[in-house]
């Protein structure tokens, strides 16, 4: 023991030694030196001032002075021997402390900022300490209202001053209660499905969830959705695939997220079925602009063939009325010329996810126009709106040339041909409607120039 107390002495003893040498190094040798020079400058005048000064003890009680004084403007901040810096911590998480089983709490933000100041080695050791928390203790109130309550926090750095932004809050209890809510779902990240494939069906093990929060945040929600992310990697083929943790949302009616309830339980399971809805159909060629006169298309290719299919992938409700893809050439002047080549993008039908082509390579070959005159005794009225019926009032057949090269018009007659009048938009009352005809064949021209009357009643 007695060697313990000896060395707490002799460490003493040390610093008492060096605080004494610091104090006559700068501040007793300092004001020797000025008292020096003040003395020898006078030339002999003021003796009692330098007797006075060249005492020891009158230096001493002098450097004293001058130390306690620079003591009391470094205590009182008047003097900084250090520099002080100050800096910003963002993002430092809210520890909401209150009774979560019977109340809500409103107006509590995720983070608030911290500014810290201090020396720059202290702000330095606090930022790489970390660990920056605040606590918001609401455990006191019993009882819904509104507060203003302060927030609480821990210096990791005594030597740091803390600066919460805000440092105070004006927060809402309200009661928690709670409601079952019907569950449906949603498909998001749709585009990253693979496009061959699409949703047949999805089922969850539960169509209900309870709600909780406050009263006022369970009048907002407009409906729970349960999100099903269609970019999940093991989605490549047609199957069944089983579905877990799938994350439920609550919206409100504007399609807002609700933040402030709680949906238990917060995930759900279940299953989807993909499919792969696939219709082959050929790609149909159509023409703009007008051939020079007395020449029409003898031929048409579609990647060196007189026909070509191309397979279309979607939902099948979709898909399965799409009888063709059509492309649209341009032969507007042509006619001269034995040929006349193409390069075509295949542009998808509405509701077509996949096609199985982008391009084709069109060749046309051009003749001779022939024409010749068939007479056609049926007329279709097409595109009546529903609740209407109509007649025919002008009777009579029709009359129609059809033109093209002879090898393509040579098998034509009246029952190949099919003639229309489109009422669309048409409402009741008796009107004058152009006759149309039917044609998907690029190679066959046909015009007819009769009206004809149709009546339309209600049902």
């Amino acid at each position: 023991m007695r060697k313990f107390f000896k060395k707490i002495g002799k460490c003493f003893y040390v610093i008492v030694e060096s605080f004494l040498k610091f104090i006559d190094k700068t501040i007793v040798m300092p004001i020797s030196r000025l008292v020096y020079n003040i003395s020898k400058s006078s030339n002999g005048s003021g003796n009692e001032i330098n007797k006075l000064l060249n005492r020891p003890q009158a230096l001493i009680v002098l450097s004293l002075v001058f130390a306690v004084i620079c003591f009391i403007l470094i205590e009182n901040k008047v003097v900084n021997l250090v520099s002080t810096e100050a800096g910003v911590i963002k993002n430092v998480p809210v520890n909401l402390i209150y009774n979560e089983g019977v109340f809500v709490v409103e107006n509590v933000p995720d983070n608030i900022e911290i500014t810290i100041s201090g020396n720059k080695e202290d702000i330095l050791l606090a930022k790489q300490l970390g660990d920056f928390s605040v606590d918001l203790n609401l455990s006191k109130y019993t009882k819904p209202g509104t507060y203003k309550v302060a927030f609480s926090y821990t210096k990791n750095i005594k030597s740091v001053d803390y600066h919460l932004n805000p440092s105070y809050l004006t927060v809402t209890i309200k009661n928690k209660v709670s409601e079952v809510k019907t569950v449906n779902y949603d498909l998001i990240s749709t585009d990253s499905l693979d496009k061959k494939l699409s949703v047949s069906s999805v089922k969850l093990d539960s169509d209900e969830v309870v709600v909780k929060g406050s009263q006022d945040a369970l009048d907002e929600i407009s409906t729970i959705k349960a999100l099903i992310d269609l970019s999940n990697k093991d989605f490549t083929e047609a199957s069944t695939y089983e579905l877990t943790n799938i994350p439920l949302v609550a919206y409100d009616k504007n399609g807002e997220i609700l933040k402030n309830v709680e949906i238990v339980p917060g995930t759900l399971t279940g299953s989807i079925v993909l499919t792969s809805n696939k219709e082959t159909v050929p790609l149909v060629v159509s023409t703009t602009g007008s051939l020079v006169n007395g020449k029409a298309i003898a031929s048409i290719l579609i990647n060196n063939a007189p026909s070509y299919l191309v397979d279309i992938y979607g939902e099948e409700e979709e898909i399965k009325d799409i009888k063709s893809v059509p492309v649209t050439i341009n032969v507007d002047g042509l006619g001269t010329e034995s040929v006349k080549n193409y390069t075509v993008v295949i542009n998808k039908p509405n509701g077509v996810r996949y096609i199985s082509a982008k391009n084709a390579t069109i060749a046309v070959t051009f003749g001779d126009e022939e024409q010749k005159t068939v007479n056609v005794n049926t007329i279709e009225p097409k595109y009546l709106a529903d609740g209407y019926n109509a007649t025919i009032i002008s009777q009579g057949s029709t009359e129609v040339q059809v033109k093209g090269v002879q090898s393509n018009i040579s098998s034509i007659d009246a029952s190949s041909v099919k003639a229309y009048v489109d009422l669309s938009g048409l409402g009741e009352g008796t009107h004058d409607v152009p006759v149309k005809i039917e044609n998907n064949n690029a190679l066959v021209n046909y015009v007819v120039t009769r009206t004809i009357q149709i009546k339309i009643t209600k049902d």
